[in-house]
């Protein structure tokens, strides 16, 4: 590692501590008035449902403590990387006083709210002060060394810390103890900050936060599974249709011209057989296409590997498939990948202006990973009506992820990851 980075490292490092102290110092001047008001304003205002005013006055002020949770959940996320989930129970609509009260008391979630504010106020507000003094309180050891001994001594013995400060020797060794705590405060504030957090969420996280995230994903990937089956569907039917079952109409009326022609006009008779059997050829041949398009054969009889390489194959620019799987996935998991990788490579051919294309398939900690690597433009994004959007879709029915990494001027990384077994 050479002087600069070291350098930059170390500059980044000092800008990450000093911003973790002024973050914390933040916080410990917000935390207690806010908790402290918050808390009062709860107990009175639940006191008074009795005789009617808490009715009025306590739906307000528990908004207001999940207003006050719900940011403190916005920075543990936006400072510290600390996802703090919420589980609220929805109020009805146009709920009288009393159903929205008691809506909101019964709520797990409002209770753990206004359990935390307690907590937040006492031991919140010392692991939120505890970075800024941390950091700031080596800076008094520095000035008592420079001569600040000098004002302090007023008779009688100054101590910073366990150092008593008498004369410059020892406020020497005050300093000496303020480059150790300075040391320590770079190492640690940006952790103390995280322990606040990760405090809040010991408080305020209910267990059932990620059980509704997890049922809004099924639920959103349930719909847009049915979705996609009901659009396959009408391509199916669209298909057979105006394809196979056009043809398969016309070549039954040949037959039946045939049929009247083959005393009368043998010669005509022959020339229709012959046009029947090119409508059979080309039928036979939709309904191979429309069956591959289904399941490919070589999807079912050799796998996600053969299938791809199969594909990649029909592309019309060189292209490079390498497969390192050890067993075959359940066939829907095959499919959804398939038809991914397949959807992925068309966009690559129609709009990335790529000269070649590379393809990876390995499956490693039980997560099947595929990724598609094109030497295009760039610039591809998971938007909405975009043909990555339906793959998200694809690969959210399987949970599986995308990932796309696609700069101006290219080259553009598309990755999938489904978690599957392979057998």
């Amino acid at each position: 590692m050479n002087t600069d980075t070291k350098s930059s490292g170390v500059r980044a490092r000092t800008r990450e501590t000093a911003l973790a102290a002024v973050q914390g110092l933040t916080l410990a001047v917000a935390v207690l008035p806010m908790s402290v008001l918050f808390l009062v304003l709860t107990l009175v205002s639940v006191a008074l449902v009795p005789v009617g005013v808490g009715l009025v006055t306590t739906p307000a002020i528990l908004t207001g403590v999940r207003a006050l949770a719900d940011k403190r959940r916005e920075l543990a996320a936006e400072w510290c990387g600390v996802r703090i989930p919420s589980a609220y129970e929805p109020v009805p609509a146009g709920a009288n006083p009393w159903t929205r009260t008691f809506t909101l008391l019964r709520d797990p979630q409002v209770r753990r709210d206004v359990l935390w504010l307690p907590v937040d106020m006492t031991a919140g507000f010392v692991t939120a002060l505890l970075p800024a003094v941390l950091f700031l309180y080596p800076f008094e050891g520095f000035a008592v060394a420079a001569g600040l001994w000098r004002v302090l001594d007023d008779g009688q013995t100054y101590w910073y810390g366990f150092v008593p400060v008498t004369d410059q020797p020892t406020a020497l060794g005050a300093a000496a103890t303020a480059a150790v705590l300075l040391v320590a405060a770079y190492r640690l504030t940006p952790r103390l900050l995280k322990a606040h957090f990760t405090l809040t969420r010991a408080v305020l996280d209910t267990g059932r936060g990620e059980l509704v995230e997890r049922v809004r994903v099924l639920t959103e990937t349930r719909r847009d599974a049915v979705d996609t089956s009901a659009a396959e569907l009408r391509r199916i039917e669209r298909d057979l249709h105006d394809g196979a079952q056009a043809r398969l109409v016309a070549m039954g009326m040949d037959l039946g011209t045939i049929e009247m022609l083959l005393d009368k006009d043998p010669a005509q008779a022959k020339q229709l057989l012959s046009q029947a059997r090119r409508n059979s050829v080309e039928a036979l041949e939709e309904l191979r296409d429309l069956v591959r398009g289904i399941h490919p054969p070589v999807l079912a009889e050799r796998g996600l590997g053969d299938a791809v390489k199969a594909l990649a194959l029909r592309l019309p620019l060189p292209s490079e498939v390498t497969v390192d799987l050890t067993g075959r996935a359940d066939a829907p998991v095959e499919s959804a990948a398939y038809f991914a990788v397949s959807e992925v490579l068309t966009n690559a051919v129609k709009h990335s202006g790529a000269d070649r294309v590379w393809v990876d398939l390995d499956h490693t900690d039980g997560m099947l990973r595929i990724t598609v690597t094109d030497n295009g433009r760039g610039g591809a994004t998971v938007g909405a009506g975009s043909g990555l959007a339906g793959v998200e879709r694809r690969l959210g029915t399987f949970d599986g992820v995308l990932a796309v990494s696609s700069p101006a001027g290219g080259p553009t990384l598309v990755t999938m990851e489904i978690p599957c077994a392979l057998s």
